[in-house]
């Protein structure tokens, strides 16, 4: 038998022969979010929706202000509480919260890095502030908590996304 002009040597590979799977040059690692694009949605879907949270969140925040100046009969009184601030007073610190958390995740929706931090921040009180607040709304205040929660580990676990807002100088 003679060999054919076209058939291909026994020690040649075709050239869509793909490597098995076995072997460690060609195999590929899984992609770790710091390797992933800035525009993909593991990268970008948390840290989203944690400025979409703290816009709602502030909005919220400001409406329970407003009902808590407005009247004293919306919330109910508490008697002996340990941290004794007044309606009006609760009525204030929420307003002023939503308006902030209102500025910072327009911020963060917007890719700026000082937001990220800030929003952190804000969360942080805004879990403490919900917590002192749990005698007069406490089912509310325990979903506000777990939203709170959320906020914060979205924006800290959050690649950077380079090309957006503004980085610290070291990075």
């Amino acid at each position: 038998m003679t060999q054919q002009p076209h058939a291909t040597p026994p020690s040649a590979t075709p050239p869509s022969a793909t490597p098995p799977v076995w072997d460690k040059e060609h195999q590929q690692a899984a992609p770790t979010p710091a390797d992933m694009p800035a525009g993909s949605g593991f990268a970008t879907g948390g840290l989203v929706f944690a400025g979409v949270l703290m816009l709602v969140n502030g909005v919220l925040a400001i409406l329970q202000g407003i009902s808590a100046l407005a009247t004293d009969d919306v919330y109910n009184r508490v008697g002996d509480y340990v941290y004794k601030i007044s309606l009006t007073g609760w009525g204030v610190i929420l307003l002023v919260l939503g308006v902030v958390l209102l500025a910072v995740g327009y911020g963060v929706l917007k890719g700026a890095w000082w937001a990220r931090m800030t929003g952190i921040f804000l969360a942080s009180a805004s879990m403490v502030l919900h917590f002192l607040f749990l005698p007069y709304s406490p089912t509310w205040s325990v979903i506000m908590v777990g939203v709170d929660f959320f906020v914060i580990w979205a924006l800290a676990t959050a690649p950077h996304v380079s090309g957006r807002g503004t980085a610290p100088a070291g990075r």
